[in-house]
């Protein structure tokens, strides 16, 4: 008799919706690295798995809302805006004098070496004289990934506006490109094989589609209640298809598996 085999180890990892309303309602995406062996080549909010680095208690003294929150979500928190410094160059933090950071916050030597783990991001933050605003981000959904894929993760998705004052930049290992678009224009290029965008991306961009603005969708985001997505395959007449609960905020979602794997 076979063995059904384990499951994946399920990895705890965060993501960002950076928003924008100038000049148009639009979110930030990166463009996977054709080489990176999860999601490659795809049209992705920033974002992955949380560090060891991202759960120091050390922490305390350099983000604003260190209190608001448990230790599961200062991590989460500190690690999507890790993530987001990584791969597009913006840090979601304020200047120990209250001021916003601007322009470029590192060179992006320095964000390779975060991202490579020769530098440690806290240092990082230190030297700027900086605090991360854990308060800034707003939690928008979390999937878990289902036990048929090979790498299964526990992603938390947050919106946030963001900061006016810097620029985003690809780091040209993970991402090979950086795009402020129009969550609807993602999903007409997506609907006409112009751009791979994956199925939980693809379904948080409708969610999003739906707001009129950058601050209608973080206020649409704190209104819902939070419905953790574990999307479970069902047999129907056609084939197997992906099905979300019906309460999450999708609507009714049954995906043939075929467009998702």
């Amino acid at each position: 008799m076979s063995e059904t085999p384990n499951p994946a180890e399920i990895k705890p990892a965060a993501t960002i919706l950076l928003l924008r309303d100038d000049p148009t309602f639009e979110v930030l995406m990166v463009k996977r690295h054709h080489q990176i062996d999860f999601a490659s080549g795809a049209l992705v909010f920033p974002g992955g798995k949380s560090h060891a680095g991202d759960h120091d208690p050390a922490w305390a003294e350099h983000v604003v809302g260190w209190g608001d929150y448990d230790a599961d979500q200062r991590g989460l928190r500190i690690a999507a805006i890790r993530e987001v410094f990584e791969e597009a160059g913006i840090l979601l933090a304020k200047r120990r004098d209250g001021q916003p950071m601007s322009g470029e916050a590192c060179p992006m030597d320095v964000r390779l070496a975060v991202d490579a783990g020769t530098i440690r991001f806290i240092d990082v933050v230190t030297d700027l004289e900086a605090r991360l605003d854990l308060s800034a981000l707003t939690v928008f959904a979390r999937w878990i990934t289902p036990p048929l894929t090979p790498k299964r993760f526990d992603t938390w998705f947050y919106a946030v506006s963001a900061p006016a004052e810097q620029l985003a930049a690809c780091d040209g290992r993970e991402t090979v490109d950086a795009e402020w678009i129009a969550p609807s224009e993602v999903l007409r290029l997506a609907a006409a094989g112009e751009r791979k965008v994956i199925f939980p991306t693809r379904m948080n961009l409708q969610l999003l589609a739906e707001a009129t603005g950058a601050q209608d969708a973080v206020a649409r985001a704190a209104a819902r209640t939070l419905v953790t997505v574990q999307p479970q395959v069902q047999s129907r007449d056609s084939g197997r298809v992906l099905v979300l609960p019906p309460d999450a905020g999708y609507g009714v979602v049954e995906e043939p598996l075929e467009n998702v794997m």
